[in-house]
């Protein structure tokens, strides 16, 4: 009963979760935007000390649900695992091992230091939510971009337009790559050994491993009723039962429930150390217990809360190219590179959630895969708030549409050589007309001669740095005026 309650709350939690990254509309966002913010580490560093409790308390109570019903790797590494075991010969693989306790505190403390030194790049790749985040949206996302352009096309046909097309585009080839690195490895990992990464790697894994241990409720092994058949050992996905010696490693024990299922002798029970059985093999009890964890998290839930461009005729516009910038744009609402550095765990959600393709993870060794905002797709316009109201980490802090207008993430810098009405000789304003700012106006390019081109003058005091100049500008592939990041954002 145990395992059948945890497998339909995790392929609840898998899908709610899954969706979130997949869904680019925002409306999943309003009703299930509470599954990315009980995750650990966001909740974490985003200092949501409601959900970090409950939590700590989920765990303190009955062990590492978290990973087996909470954490998206985790139950991926599940279904991997599930799978492999469809196999007649590989249904019993598992055997008990030692843990490797100091690889596990190793990695702890490389991942501790990468979090306070700001290295942005090794904390995504351990992150386990982020890593399943990369996941999706890296490869399964072109794939659900794909069909809902597919369904669209047929929706117009039939003379309907509830459903919209959206561009299908690589934005990282290295978050791409990265991406396909860590699937092949947690498929391999988990195929042949069930829950090698989780024990042995994951920094979240390791810190409820050592709180589990003095859970109140915990798998026992009741030593007169057992007969050494080796059949619990055998289908442990996490390899922590000692058979032999009638021990198991609650920090490494995730409560999946598949060891009770299988003792045939009822010498498996799970409660707490001096109490009566409080989860036997099948007992109603089980429903109970198990709901009052998954109640727990969800109080905590509630508390915290194919398309070518043409230029009018059939000639293909020449597509933009990113500006070298000395200093990267990072979102309204992220304070500083610095802040978002030390906050951001890569896990793409506001990049999928970005309705102007304005984000795109970074391709700096030291800040790989945390967002980054480039203006030659789209601008962020001054009313869209959606990344700060997905990040679950803190690193974009939420903010008004009032405040968005007011904060100052770049200045735009005009490039004299680039400049439609002095490389051509024609009249422009573009970037003037769509500055939502006012910041741009145009002026005569000698000062001396009223009548001479017009060429945009930028008020940096005015300036927002939302790329609408850089964007709209019909210089290609360089744009004539483009954003500077500022390090730290300003307010005007």
């Amino acid at each position: 009963m145990l395992r059948k309650i945890r497998t339909r709350l995790a392929l609840l939690m898998m899908i709610g979760i899954t969706g979130l990254f997949l869904d680019f509309t925002g409306c999943l966002h309003t009703w299930l935007g509470w599954m990315a913010k009980i995750q650990f580490l966001p909740a974490l560093l985003a200092l949501n000390v409601a959900v970090v409790v409950a939590l700590v308390a989920l765990t303190l109570i009955f062990g590492r649900i978290y990973c087996s019903v909470i954490c998206p790797l985790g139950i991926l590494q599940d279904g991997i695992s599930w799978l492999s075991g469809r196999r007649k010969k590989k249904r019993f693989r598992f055997s008990y091992s030692p843990a490797k306790s100091w690889l596990r505190y190793v990695v702890l403390a490389l991942f501790v230091v990468a979090l306070i030194a700001g290295i942005g790049s090794l904390v995504a790749l351990l992150a386990p939510y982020s890593a399943y985040g990369r996941m999706v949206h890296s490869l399964l996302m072109p794939l659900y971009v794909w069909a809902n352009n597919l369904l669209a096309g047929w929706a117009e046909r039939a003379g309907s337009y509830a459903i919209y097309s959206r561009e299908v585009w690589l934005r990282s080839l290295a978050t791409t790559l990265v991406a396909a690195g860590t699937l092949v490895t947690l498929f391999v990992l988990a195929w042949r050994h069930g829950r090698t990464y989780c024990n042995t790697i994951c920094p979240v894994g390791t810190v409820l491993g050592f709180l589990s241990r003095f859970a109140w409720l915990k798998v026992h092994i009741l030593e007169e009723k057992c007969v050494n058949c080796g059949l619990c050992a055998r289908s442990c996905k996490a390899s922590c039962i000692d058979a032999k010696n009638h021990r198991i490693d609650y920090s490494r024990c995730v409560a999946c429930g598949n060891c009770l299922e299988k003792c045939h002798t009822g010498a498996l029970v799970y409660r707490h150390a001096a109490g009566e059985t409080l989860i036997p093999k099948s007992a109603e009890p089980s429903r109970r217990a198990f709901l009052v964890g998954a109640a727990l998290a969800s109080t905590a839930a509630a508390m915290a809360q194919r398309r070518k461009k043409v230029d009018g005729g059939l000639a293909l516009i020449e597509q933009k190219v990113a500006p070298e910038r000395s200093t990267p744009i990072t979102p309204p609402g992220s304070l500083s590179a610095k802040h978002m550095a030390q906050h951001c765990t890569a896990c793409q959600l506001c990049v999928t959630a970005c309705p102007n393709d304005v984000l795109r993870p970074s391709t700096d060794l030291m800040k790989l895969m945390q967002p980054t905002a480039s203006y030659e797709r789209g601008y962020c316009r001054p009313e869209c708030t959606r990344c700060s109201e997905v990040c679950p980490a803190g690193a974009i802090q939420p903010i008004s549409r009032a405040e968005k207008s007011s904060i100052q993430i770049g200045h735009a810098v005009w490039l004299k050589a680039n400049c439609i009405p002095l490389t051509d000789g024609v009249s422009c304003g573009n970037c003037a007309r769509h500055c939502p700012a006012g910041a741009i106006t145009m002026v005569p390019s000698d000062s001396a001669n009223p009548d001479s081109p017009k060429i945009p003058a930028v008020d940096e005091t005015r300036c927002i740095g939302c790329g609408a100049c850089e964007n709209l500008c019909p210089a290609r592939p360089f744009s004539a005026i483009y954003v500077e990041g500022h390090e730290v954002h300003r307010y005007i």
